[in-house]
């Protein structure tokens, strides 16, 4: 008989209260003390108290009768250490930038092992439709326009990229999603031949997307990408494939991140 797995360890100590911040950050509308215990797998007792001490530090509330919330010191914290990042202060005046000349949403984003996390995003003030992207959101990099301006300088050989994107399966998300290692690799070549990358809506069907490197200061590394995000009907991929250069320009005379 096959041995049976060993089963999940359960959160114990600052652990359990680290868990609980994640749980409560995951529900804005709040979460009660049974469901609370019943997702970190604790007694209710025990929950109880490392909420307790959430709340004096500010990091939990509780908003109603049995109700349990992220704290406002929490989000203080949060909001000001994002907004005090040197990178930040550096990349907000390009998208804005961005945002002015294409009327389109513009993204900065850094590459975390096969995926890309959002560090920075801005929309345009008018125009009813917006895109679903989230500061701090994360998508798969293998279709993004931001994900394969990154992997075209982090991967020197197909084999290299198999092993960065094997956690990442290539699904389709759209039509146009590539899905072998292959032809991500060859669309790869090609994003650096030319110096930007291109998501003809292989994320998300409706919306396209062109991107450029940014440099961190005077060094040749890449801090992260820049892109502008656009819906199709509204900015087809060949307008922004167009302008591309006024992308690069505006990247380029508005600093980089040091």
């Amino acid at each position: 008989m096959a041995p049976h797995p060993d089963p999940a360890p359960r959160v114990v100590g600052s652990d359990r209260v680290l868990a609980l911040l994640i749980e409560l950050a995951e529900r804005p509308d709040g979460a009660t003390l049974d469901e609370l215990a019943a997702a970190v797998d604790s007694p209710k007792s025990t929950v109880h108290r490392a909420l307790a001490s959430l709340r004096r530090a500010g990091l939990a509330a509780q908003s109603g009768r049995g109700v349990y919330v992220v704290g406002d010191e929490f989000l203080r914290l949060a909001f000001e250490n994002h907004a005090r990042r040197p990178e930040q202060r550096a990349v907000e005046p390009i998208l804005h930038a961005l945002v002015d000349a294409f009327g389109e949403t513009a993204h900065y984003a850094v590459r975390d092992g096969a995926e890309v996390v959002y560090r920075a995003k801005v929309d345009p003030s008018s125009g009813s439709v917006r895109l679903t992207s989230v500061v701090g959101g994360r998508n798969p990099a293998f279709c993004t326009a931001v994900g394969k301006m990154l992997l075209s300088e982090a991967a020197g050989s197909i084999e290299e990229l198999s092993r960065i994107v094997a956690a990442t399966p290539l699904v389709a998300h759209t039509p146009q999603t590539i899905v072998s290692v292959e032809a991500l690799w060859d669309d790869l070549q090609r994003t650096r031949e030319r110096g930007y990358a291109i998501d003809d809506q292989e994320n998300e069907q409706g919306v396209n997307c062109v991107a450029v490197p940014l440099r961190s200061g005077t060094h040749p590394e890449t801090a992260g990408a820049v892109s502008v995000s656009a819906l199709a009907f509204r900015t087809p991929l060949p307008e922004l494939i167009a302008r591309i250069d006024e992308v690069r320009a505006i990247v380029e005379s508005r600093g980089a991140t040091r």
